[in-house]
């Protein structure tokens, strides 16, 4: 989970009281007082023993100054980012109830809903055909993520044994042709109704794969729904050209497979493609190979990948998610306008690019955050391979990172083991000014602009970055 409280406001009257904004995942969720993030530090502290929780600023008997304030703001938000970058903590459903009922309070105090036992419809798009389809969906606006999914996968027939292999995105169609724009994936701390009341445009709900191993599509082969879903999802990826077809005569077979309606042979062709699996994400500016790269970013397959074009040829670089070292996300909010989107968002890795040097390489998107947590998921996975399993998997790396036309491949695979702390091998970092500031001032100033940095706290670099639990040091015989 990535907190940010970019900004408070004074609610009520006689007498008025400060009130933070709580952001998650880049995105407004909610609106606390004090007494209830103290609340839920008091809740944690009972029920999440063994945990270390950080440290909750302390109380105060006299009224707070601006300056007070201010220093309360960014204590809490320092706060809430360190829950955030502990696993045991953001696992907690004391935490996910919390945030739940924070959620549906805030949009009750706005009246934004009426009650909560309010019953509304809405619609998710389903896969069922290439083009998808909406099923009306009769929910209370309360119930979260998994309670909606359930609702859909009943309604669609799949087995409730299957409904952890999918999940729920935010999405909208783009202005031209069938393009798909990835807002963010729900999660299982916020209720999908009001989510999407907060977003600035409008965003329909789709139904898609959880999971980032392509193995796991032939445990959804013995049952025609889920593989009439995952069928057509990966037509409509093909279509969209998310998935990369690297001959003509791929092409051709895919699109006879199709004419006769051959699913399961059509699955496993397109499951030997290299871009098979991954998201696609918006044209986005990154600082490789050279600064302001404009590069179609792409997530999967154990790797983040940038299509770059270079006069007539398209390029591919790969870079592997077990060679990241870290990783964080910025944003920079107008203060005026915080409730509505970042107005910038920057991903930055940094990456074993060569023998013992690493570099940082910034991305900057909208879609920055929602990277974040792919790569999050992937690591995750990478761990405990199956979702929903609780059996672990020695993961195996993909492909190599290298600059080639998309024409060509190449392939490198290694076995790493699951590890509870990151390996730090010895390394030489770039110079300073090669790599991105790992913080930005939270102090208001007089533009009402200010930055904010999401990180998985190591203790080792004073928690800018997020560790990468599946980093491996790379040996001399490897590079």
């Amino acid at each position: 989970m990535h907190f940010s409280i970019p900004d408070t406001q004074e609610l009520g009257s006689a007498p008025s009281y400060t009130g933070y904004n709580i952001h998650i995942n880049g995105a407004y969720h909610c609106c606390l007082r004090y007494k209830q993030l103290h609340s839920l530090n008091e809740q944690l502290r009972r029920h999440c023993v063994g945990v270390s929780l950080p440290p909750f600023p302390p109380k105060r008997l006299l009224p707070l100054t601006s300056n007070q304030l201010e220093t309360r703001r960014c204590a809490l938000e320092h706060y809430l980012q360190a829950v955030g970058q502990d696993g045991r903590l953001t696992r907690s459903a004391h935490l996910h109830q919390f945030l739940q009922r924070a959620q549906l309070d805030t949009a009750l105090a706005e009246k934004m809903v009426t009650s909560d036992c309010e019953e509304k419809q809405l619609e998710v798009q389903v896969l069922t055909r290439p083009s998808g389809h909406r099923i009306p969906i009769s929910c209370n606006v309360q119930q979260n993520s998994s309670a909606l999914l359930k609702l859909v996968c009943r309604e669609l027939q799949l087995p409730e044994d299957l409904t952890r292999y999918f999940c729920l995105f935010l999405a909208r169609r783009q202005r031209t042709g069938d393009e798909v724009y990835l807002e963010r994936r729900l999660m299982d701390f916020e209720a999908p109704f009001i989510t999407r009341l907060h977003v600035p445009q409008p965003c329909d709900l789709l139904l898609r794969t959880s999971y980032w191993n392509p193995k796991c599509d032939t445990k959804l082969y013995g049952n025609q729904v889920a593989l009439n879903l995952i069928y057509n999802q990966a037509v409509g990826d093909v279509t969209r050209e998310w998935v990369v077809i690297c001959s003509s005569s791929v092409g051709h077979k895919l699109t006879g497979l199709q004419a006769h309606g051959r699913q399961r042979e059509y699955m496993e062709l397109v499951r030997t493609l290299p871009s098979y699996g991954c998201l696609q994400f918006n044209a986005s500016e990154v600082d490789y190979p050279e600064s302001q790269t404009t590069a179609f970013i792409t997530i999967g397959n154990k790797e983040l990948g940038l299509r770059t074009a270079r006069g007539s040829k398209i390029y591919e670089t790969k870079f592997r998610v077990t060679r990241m070292r870290s990783w964080r996300v910025s944003v920079t909010h107008n203060a005026l306008e915080s409730r509505l989107e970042p107005t910038n968002l920057q991903l930055a890795f940094e990456y074993l690019i060569a023998k013992q040097t690493l570099r940082w390489i910034t991305i900057t998107s909208d879609q920055a955050m929602l990277m974040s947590v792919c790569l999050q998921a992937m690591v995750d996975e990478l761990l405990q391979r199956d979702p929903g399993s609780d059996d672990e998997q020695e993961p195996v790396a993909g492909p190599s990172c290298s600059t080639t036309p998309s024409s060509t491949c190449s392939m490198s695979t290694w076995v790493t083991t699951p590890c509870s702390e990151p390996t730090t091998p010895p390394v030489r970092f770039l110079p300073e000014d090669a790599a991105p500031r790992s913080r930005q001032q939270h102090k208001m100033t007089t533009s009402r602009t200010f930055g904010a940095v999401f990180f998985r706290n190591d203790g080792a670099n004073d928690g800018a970055q997020v560790p990468n639990e599946a980093f491996e040091g790379i040996g001399d015989d490897d590079l």
